[in-house]
């Protein structure tokens, strides 16, 4: 009880993380290849993102974007004053159904990257700041829409180059390995909590836990540990 009260009132718990992050400042950055192209995708997350995108954004049947379903699009033109960069496409995805867990607003311009770098100064006055290397998968993370080994999966994935290092890490980013220990600590878990109830029990000699049904379950558990281990080689 002691050690359950210490971690909920710990400031680094996970609550405690997700709520820090949650009203952490909008960011905003390039979710394409930086270069020319024929269509690029800027990205704004965070609580002021539909607001900051209102500023800019102006579609053209005059919707208004927070009022707006998540997982819609929008025809319409972003400008700056009068004066119009794009015509663009905003998709919404309200929280916590979007990549990061917050309010997250894509917008599809022409590749110019002329029109990129103006669209991204201009949210970037409008009160947003520039996201760092990684941080929209960051922020995934830390607000539990993915984990630590699907985080690491994609960033595989993008750097994938051949079908097998692109079938490994797709396998991790749906939470292949995830899944696996997962399993293996549910089952441990559950023979851990018999032997605590034989432990409380003690006095009369009740058994509640299989020890060969125990040793089994370690035994499998060691296989399958060792066969992630040696993947290591294959999967680096």
């Amino acid at each position: 009880r002691k050690r359950q009260k210490c971690n909920r009132d710990s400031p680094y718990n996970i609550s405690n993380l997700q709520e820090t992050i949650h009203h952490q400042e909008t960011i905003v950055a390039l979710a394409t290849a930086s270069g020319a192209g024929a269509v690029a995708i800027i990205r704004l997350s965070g609580s002021t993102a539909f607001n900051i995108a209102s500023t800019v954004f102006t579609s053209v049947s005059k919707k208004v974007l927070v009022d707006q379903a998540t997982h819609t699009v929008h025809l319409g033109h972003i400008a700056d004053g009068n004066r119009v960069i794009d015509e663009v496409l905003a998709t919404l995805f309200k929280n916590p159904n979007s990549y990061t867990g917050e309010d997250v607003i894509e917008f599809s311009c022409h590749g110019s990257p002329f029109i990129q770098q103006e669209i991204i100064q201009l949210c970037l006055q409008k009160g947003a700041r520039m996201a760092t290397a990684g941080e929209f998968t960051l922020r995934a993370f830390l607000n539990g829409k993915i984990d630590l080994s699907q985080a690491e999966a994609v960033a595989d994935l993008i750097a994938s180059d051949n079908e097998a290092s692109h079938q490994l890490a797709i396998q991790q980013m749906r939470g292949g390995f995830s899944t696996e220990i997962s399993k293996l600590r549910e089952e441990l878990l559950n023979f851990a909590s018999l032997i605590e109830l034989e432990l409380d029990f003690a006095e009369e000699d009740v058994e509640f836990a299989n020890r060969n049904d125990f040793q089994k379950l370690i035994s499998k558990i060691s296989l399958v540990l060792k066969r992630l281990i040696d993947s290591f080689a294959t999967g680096n």
